[in-house]
């Protein structure tokens, strides 16, 4: 007999590993920059040049970037900045990895420290933790059709399974220009930037994957309009793009994880030649999975009244798909300007990370919690600091629902921020509100007992011979007529024209009556 077979597209975990590296160091101001007389605000990025992959393991290597805005400590009270690079070598040990396979690298710099020892000098702690997966592409063969023996009876079972349809990374760039409205000063130097990506949202369409989103811009910069050195714009760019995948379907169902690599700002001239156009630069990773449901029919048990078939089975694992859902988590809170601070006189801009703390089922679906940290640049009322910085984090926790939840569901989730924007109530308080994107993929593992093949061998005459040639069975809670002829070495067909059935779904306590075939 022949088994024939379908083969189904899978990823799998290979490989994960977490690490933190902690920084300890001193930094001295560089000879062209302004000694430091109070500190403003402060940021941290991870920047990757390389990872490297070879047996059991993963080198990265980078750097920590480090960026301080503060009022120098002149007669002038100027504001200036700084940047520092911190290296970063770290080893990952990854089981089972080899060299040619794919990490997917994620990062967090869980604490920045910057602490002033004098004017020219400073000290820089930080924890930076690493995430890495290395998923494998594997196919399941799953038994679907018997083919080739006599009287030969089968049974089945039609599942929803989700496959991998396409597994890529692919680099997605963009680049948009920014021009200065004509009330704004020409940009002498850049101080401070934040560029982030908001709202983004990934589409499978024939053959590409579509990308659509907003960058959100801030620039403090020195102008040259010396009566008012210090200008600022805030600014939000929708834009859209689109990357070759071959593959990929509409129908798919995507689930892919983003991570800004690179983002930069320069100082363009305009068509008269004078400092006024931004250009941002941005480089986003794209770690593509693609998935698609099928509906299979596939093969649980075989058996014949004219052979002994014993199926070899291996247990596998397969997925189905429970739900697919995009939430929004919205958030207002109150940020307090500490009393030790200038107040407000004009908020410059407002930043924010988001980040997931953790995910978990509860009974009726999957909930979320995590932190969302908003930091406030503002003008001050004060001459002697002209601008300051308030820092706020704040919990969040919302619960997507999934209908008829199970206990054994198991999800994956990322989340991003959507919007933020800060209202000044009055001179020490400013109301903050937040919308949080999270995404969720949530699917039930299925275990099946999967035939890998399946052997003949001759039945037993003499066992067959001893049993009663007449059989009574009260059927059971679970039991099948397909089950009962196997057991009996029958047919379900036999077992109806015995019993003047035309069709039987069997109920606990019916009474089944057995003629044996051989004997």
């Amino acid at each position: 007999m022949e088994l024939r077979k379908k083969e189904l597209h899978m990823l799998r975990k290979k490989s994960e590993a977490q690490n933190q590296i902690t920084f300890d160091e001193d930094f001295n101001v560089p000879d062209h920059k302004a000694d430091i007389g109070q500190m403003i605000q402060k940021k941290g990025e991870v920047e990757i040049d390389q990872v490297q992959v070879s047996e059991g393991k993963a080198v990265i290597q980078g750097q920590l970037v480090f960026r301080l805005l503060y009022v120098a400590d002149s007669p002038g009270r100027t504001v200036s900045s700084l940047e520092g690079k911190l290296p970063i070598e770290e080893t990952l040990h990854l089981d089972e990895v080899r060299s040619g396979d794919k990490v997917c690298l994620k990062w967090e710099i869980e604490d920045l420290t910057i602490h002033l020892i004098n004017s020219r000098k400073l000290n820089i702690k930080a924890i930076v933790e690493f995430f890495a997966v290395v998923d494998e592409n594997t196919q399941v063969a799953v038994p679907v059709e018997l083919k080739g023996a006599d009287q030969i009876s089968t049974k089945k079972k039609t599942i929803r399974v989700l496959t991998l349809g396409v597994h890529k990374k692919d680099i997605l760039r963009k680049k948009e220009e920014i021009t200065l409205a004509s009330n704004k000063p020409n940009i002498h130097q850049i101080l401070w930037k934040d560029i982030q990506v908001r709202g983004l949202e990934m589409r499978a369409q024939e053959g590409k994957v579509t990308a659509r989103g907003e960058l959100s811009v801030f620039v403090l910069y020195v102008s040259d309009d010396e009566a008012n050195p210090l200008q600022w714009l805030e600014q939000t760019i929708p834009f859209s793009g689109e990357l070759s995948c071959t593959g990929c379907t509409m129908d798919m169902i995507p689930y892919i994880d983003t991570t800004m690599l690179q983002s930069n700002l320069e100082i363009k001239p305009d068509a008269d030649g004078e400092e006024r156009v931004l250009l941002v630069d941005v480089v986003l990773e794209l770690d593509m999975k693609l998935y698609q449901e099928e509906t299979e029919t596939i093969l649980l048990d075989v058996y014949t009244p004219k052979l002994e078939c014993i199926p070899q089975r291996e247990p596998q694992m397969l997925e189905q798909l429970v739900v697919k859902n995009a939430a929004k988590c919205r958030v207002t809170e109150q940020l307090e300007i500490p009393e030790s601070q200038e107040k407000i006189l004009q908020i410059c801009a407002c930043e924010g990370t988001v980040r997931l703390e953790k995910y978990e089922p509860v009974e009726n679906g999957i909930r979320a919690e995590g932190t969302i940290t908003a930091e406030l640049l503002y003008i001050t009322t004060d001459d002697n600091m002209p601008i300051q910085s308030a820092r706020e984090i704040y919990p969040f926790s919302q619960i997507l629902e999934i209908p008829d939840m199970q206990p054994d569901v198991e999800a994956e989730m990322d989340c991003g921020l959507e919007q933020l924007s800060a209202v000044m109530m009055d001179q020490e308080h400013i109301e903050i509100k937040a919308v949080i994107q999270l995404n969720l993929m949530a699917f039930l593992p299925q275990k099946i007992q999967n035939i890998e093949e399946i052997t003949e061998e001759p039945l037993d005459m003499e066992e067959l011979q001893n049993r009663p040639g007449l059989v009574g069975y009260i059927a059971k809670a679970g039991d099948d007529l397909w089950t009962i002829a196997k057991e009996n070495h029958t047919t379900i067909q036999d077992i109806l024209e015995t019993n003047g059935w035309t069709e039987k779904n069997l109920q606990p306590g019916d009474a089944v009556l057995i003629v044996k075939q051989i004997g």
